[in-house]
C-alpha cells in the first residue's frame, strides 16, 4: 500500500465516526468535552454553528452519529450523544452577546424562502450576518415547520422550539406568516436575487381500500391530524384508535392519541417489528406507554357499520424468498382479524407536492415529479432557484434540512456575488494540533473505562400521559452529563506517526490495548488486512500504513480498533507517536457564525 497521505482531510475526518456520520459534520468529541468541563455555553454555541437548533435536536435528532460511535464497538451501547447535546442547551447562559452581528446598512440582495422548517431557518441564520434582505413565506401561522407542526409537545416543548425559531427570525427576517405561495411565477416577478425553497414534503400518503370513503370522517392522515394538534384545531379523540404504519410518525400519532383520550391505540404495520422505519427509541418509548405494536398486519378495508367506522380488517403476512433471494411479504392464509376502532390515524409515508411550480418558467422536474439539482450545489436547472431540505430530495430529517441550508446558503452567497458555485466554493480543511503537555500528560482524558451508558430519566408516565404538554424525557443532570461525557473516546485526537523518528522498540505494540499496531512488510490492502496482528475486517474504516521504517518494515494501524487511548504515544520513547488533535473546518457562507 502506499502511505496514507495524512493531508487529505477525509482521512482523519473518516475516523471521528460520529462527525462523520452527523449530516452537518458537528463537532461532537468536542462539544463533550467541553460538557464535561462545565462550559455548556461553550459547548451550545459550538452546536449551534453546526446544526443551529441544538435544543431541538437535543431532543429530536435521528442520531446518525450514534450508530456509529467507537463506544458502540467495545461496550453494549454507544455514548449518549444527543442527549449530550440537550445538556448543553438546557444548561447554557445567556447567548446574546454571542451572536452574529446583522448589519443595519444591507449588502443590496434579497433573497425569498419558501417555508419555515429547518433548513429554511438555517439559510436565513447564514445569510443574514452577511447583510442579505430574507424575505420568508410561510403557510402556517407560526416558524418551525415541520419541528412545529410533526413533533408533539411531549417530545419537544413549544419554548425550546420558540427560543431557537425566534432567535434566527429576531435577526431581520421579513415574515409573511399565513401566506403560502401559490405561484413560482409569482415570486420570481418580485426581484429577489435567489429563491431558496424549503417547503418540506407536505402530503401524507393515503390508503385506496375498502371503506375508505365511506369512513372518511374518521380517518386521519397522520401529519395532518399532528399539525391540528399542535395548534390545537383538534382536542379529542375517539376511545379505540388504530394506526397505519411504522415509522416515527406512526410513534408519534399513537402516543398523541393516547394523551387525547385514546383508551385503546393499537399499531399496526405491514412488515416485521426489526424492519420498521420507527427509531428504537421511538418504539421503546410507545411500548413502555402500554401501546402495543402489531407486525405483519396488512390493512385491507374498512368496517362500516350504520354508516359509521367500526373497525379496520387486517390481513395477516410472513416473510419469505422467492427463488432468487429477494425477500417479500405474503399472505399467511390465516383469517382475517378485525381490529374494532372509531379512528384511524393513517401514518405510511410523506411525498413532495409542487403543484404550485408552474412547468414552463426553467425548473425542471423527474420522473417521480422532484426538481432536479445539482447534488452539491442544490441549484435547480432555474439558475436563481434553490431547493432543501425535505423538498429537495424527499423526506430526511431535521439535521439533513440543516446540512442542506448550509450548503444552499454557500451556493446563494456565491451567486449573488458573481462567482462560480463549483469553482469559488469554500473548501473544507482539517487542522492537527498537537496535544502534548508534558512527557506523559495530555490536554484531553484518555482513561479508558468499561462504563455502560446512562439512561435518561423519564417524568411520571400517569403526569405526562394526563397532559400532552408536559415533556416526557427529563434529561440528564450535570452529574449524569459528566459520567456519560466520561464514555466519548476522543477520536478526534489521532494518532499520528512519524516514520524517521521510529526506532521499532515495539513498545507502541506491546502496550495497544486493541492490538490495532502492527509492524510488517507491505503488500496490497486486501492481502495486508488478513496479516496484521488483530486481521482488519471493517472494510469502511481505512489502514493507516507508514513509509518504510529502517527495517523496511511498515507500521501499519487499523484506524477501525484504535481507541485514542494515547498509550503509544506515552510509551514511544522517541516521540515517534503523537496525540493530535483534528479540528474540521467546515465552509459556510461568510462563515460569520463561527464561534
Amino acid at each position: 500500500m502506499k502511505k496514507t497521505d495524512i493531508s487529505d482531510l477525509q482521512h482523519f475526518h473518516k475516523v471521528v465516526d460520529c462527525q462523520w456520520a452527523c449530516p452537518a459534520h458537528t463537532n461532537v468529541p468536542e462539544y463533550i468535552r467541553l460538557i464535561a468541563a462545565g462550559r455548556y455555553t461553550d459547548s451550545y454555541m459550538l452546536n449551534w454553528f453546526s446544526n443551529v437548533f441544538p435544543g431541538v435536536l437535543g431532543r429530536t435528532c435521528d442520531r446518525p452519529c450514534e450508530p456509529a460511535c467507537r463506544r458502540g464497538r467495545v461496550e453494549e451501547k454507544p455514548v449518549a450523544i444527543c442527549r449530550l447535546k440537550r445538556v448543553a442547551a438546557d444548561f447554557k447562559d445567556d447567548i446574546s452577546d454571542r451572536l452574529p452581528a446583522i448589519p443595519s446598512k444591507k449588502n443590496g440582495k434579497r433573497v425569498a424562502l419558501v417555508g419555515a422548517g429547518p433548513a429554511s431557518l438555517a439559510v436565513a441564520r447564514d445569510l443574514l450576518p452577511l447583510g442579505y434582505e430574507v424575505v420568508l413565506y410561510e403557510k402556517d401561522q407560526r416558524g418551525g415547520g415541520a419541528m412545529r407542526t410533526q413533533i408533539p409537545a411531549f417530545r419537544l416543548p413549544e419554548s425550546v422550539l420558540d427560543e431557537e425559531v425566534d432567535r434566527i427570525l429576531d435577526f431581520g427576517v421579513e415574515c409573511h406568516f399565513g401566506q403560502p405561495v401559490q405561484s413560482m411565477g409569482w415570486l420570481l416577478k418580485q426581484g429577489f436575487d435567489a429563491v431558496f425553497v424549503g417547503s418540506g414534503a407536505p402530503r401524507g400518503r393515503d390508503l385506496d381500500i375498502p371503506g375508505r370513503q365511506e369512513a372518511s370522517a374518521n380517518i386521519h392522515i397522520g401529519i395532518d391530524w399532528l399539525a391540528s394538534v399542535a395548534f390545537e384545531h383538534i382536542n379529542t379523540i375517539g376511545k379505540r384508535v388504530v394506526v397505519i404504519g411504522g415509522g416515527n410518525t406512526a410513534m408519534d400519532c399513537c402516543r398523541t392519541a393516547l394523551r387525547l383520550g385514546g383508551e385503546q391505540v393499537t399499531v399496526t404495520v405491514r412488515s416485521g417489528f426489526d424492519e420498521m422505519k420507527a427509531s428504537p427509541w421511538e418504539k421503546e418509548d410507545a411500548m413502555h406507554e402500554g401501546i402495543p405494536i402489531l407486525d405483519y398486519h396488512a390493512p385491507k378495508s374498512f368496517q362500516i357499520d350504520n354508516g359509521r367506522l367500526s373497525g379496520v380488517w387486517f390481513e395477516k403476512m410472513r416473510a419469505e424468498r422467492d427463488d432468487k433471494g429477494r425477500r417479500r411479504l405474503v399472505p399467511t392464509g390465516e383469517p382475517l382479524v378485525l381490529i374494532p376502532c372509531d379512528d384511524v390515524l393513517m401514518a405510511i409515508g410523506q411525498e413532495n407536492a409542487f403543484p404550485w411550480i408552474e412547468r414552463d418558467i426553467g425548473i425542471e422536474f423527474d420522473q417521480w415529479d422532484m426538481p432536479k439539482l445539482d447534488a452539491d450545489t442544490f441549484q435547480s436547472t432555474h439558475p436563481q432557484v434553490f431547493f432543501g431540505g425535505d423538498a429537495a430530495f424527499g423526506p430526511k430529517n431535521i439535521i439533513w434540512a440543516v446540512a442542506h441550508g448550509h450548503a444552499a446558503a454557500i451556493s446563494m452567497d456565491l451567486l449573488c456575488q458573481g462567482k462560480d458555485l463549483h469553482a469559488d466554493r469554500p473548501a473544507k480543511g482539517v487542522t492537527l494540533v498537537s496535544q502534548k503537555m508534558g512527557m506523559h500528560d495530555w490536554s484531553y482524558g484518555n482513561d479508558f473505562a468499561a462504563t455502560q451508558r446512562l439512561a435518561v430519566p423519564h417524568a411520571d408516565k400517569f403526569k405526562t400521559l394526563k397532559n400532552i404538554k408536559v415533556e416526557v424525557e427529563l434529561g440528564f443532570d450535570a452529574e449524569m452529563a459528566l459520567k456519560e461525557a466520561a464514555r466519548c473516546l476522543n477520536c478526534d485526537v489521532q494518532t499520528v506517526f512519524t516514520e524517521n523518528l521510529c526506532i521499532e522498540c515495539d513498545a507502541c505494540v506491546d502496550i495497544c490495548p486493541e492490538d490495532c499496531i502492527t509492524f510488517t512488510t507491505n503488500g496490497d490492502e486486501a492481502e495486508l488486512r488478513t496479516r496484521l496482528t488483530a486481521p482488519a475486517t471493517n472494510l469502511d474504516q481505512p489502514l493507516y500504513v507508514s513509509d518504510p521504517v529502517p527495517t523496511g518494515r511498515v507500521m501499519v494501524k487499523d484506524e477501525d480498533l484504535c481507541l485514542h487511548c494515547g498509550f503509544c504515544a506515552e510509551r514511544c520513547p522517541t516521540g515517534a507517536w503523537d496525540m493530535q488533535k483534528s479540528i474540521l473546518t467546515l465552509p459556510q457562507a461568510g462563515g460569520v457564525c463561527r464561534v
